[in-house]
């Protein structure tokens, strides 16, 4: 792993860069890490030149004090610096769940330095601002949480979630040393500054999408299989794979399928 200061903010942001081919850019879900893409980089190093990244919070990355450093348009501006000092100009950029919520911001605010878009259970964000302003009261309370209960009982809270019922035990202890070496302060400003009730509602703009877009979602994550059809009608020529027999993080869950459907989506562009 490399550490890159970005410009715009003066944080440090860890990357790994392996592989070879057109450049693909990938971008974890909350609680994750660059090494969360292990099962899609392995399969994908022959492919393409793989791009992940520890984003503010998370992983090597820093864990700056001020949440502020962390909304979607700062963490974004962040990104397309360190490409520019990657030289990359025209990446492809997958996201998984709160990285697909910033890599749909990327590919609307930064169009021009994209390829296309792929979307791993992504939501364009809350249309409602009551609702808006509920998730923000839940995440601030998960923030504190964090804060006050330590790391280790936030794990064992955030695995129990309904949303993981999918993974088996031996799924979900390969990811639990990883959550567990996050920053209690990273994970709770990262929820205070990009959670979804602090997300811009982007549902308007999804007209306006212009890159090839792929939107994947697991069969058995009937919310986000609402959701993201309900995107594929808004963005003009967009590609739902729905993932049989998997859940909310199809790319653990079920690896070789979506790397198929990663596969098939790449060489169609």
């Amino acid at each position: 792993m490399t550490r890159y200061r970005a410009s715009n903010s003066g944080h440090h942001y860890s990357i790994e860069i392996s592989g070879a081919g057109p450049a693909l850019a990938l971008l974890h879900g909350f609680t994750g890490a660059a090494s969360s893409w292990a099962s899609v980089t392995t399969r994908l190093a022959g492919a393409c030149q793989l791009i992940t990244i520890d984003l503010l919070g998370h992983g090597a990355s820093d864990s700056p004090a001020d949440a502020a450093s962390y909304r979607m348009e700062s963490q974004a501006a962040d990104f397309v610096d360190v490409l520019d000092q990657l030289a990359v100009r025209d990446a492809h950029l997958l996201g998984y769940s709160m990285g697909g919520r910033l890599a749909l911001y990327l590919a609307l605010r930064y169009p021009g330095r994209f390829r296309s878009l792929i979307l791993e259970s992504a939501s364009p964000g809350l249309e409602d601002e009551g609702e808006r302003a509920e998730r923000r009261r839940r995440d601030e309370a998960l923030a504190h949480a964090i804060e006050a209960g330590g790391i280790d009982a936030f794990v064992q809270t955030w695995e129990s979630q309904s949303l993981w019922e999918t993974q088996s035990e031996t799924l979900i202890r390969r990811q639990r040393r990883q959550r567990a070496a996050n920053e209690p302060a990273g994970l709770a400003n990262s929820l205070r500054g990009m959670g979804a009730g602090a997300q811009p509602n982007l549902w308007p703009l999804l007209p306006n999408l212009s890159l090839p877009t792929c939107l994947i979602v697991g069969e058995r994550d009937p919310k986000f299989r609402r959701i993201n059809e309900a995107m594929t009608a808004e963005i003009a020529g967009s590609r739902l794979e729905i993932i049989a027999g998997a859940g909310h993080n199809t790319h653990l869950e079920e690896p070789r399928a979506f790397c198929q459907c990663l596969r098939s989506f790449l060489e169609s562009v």
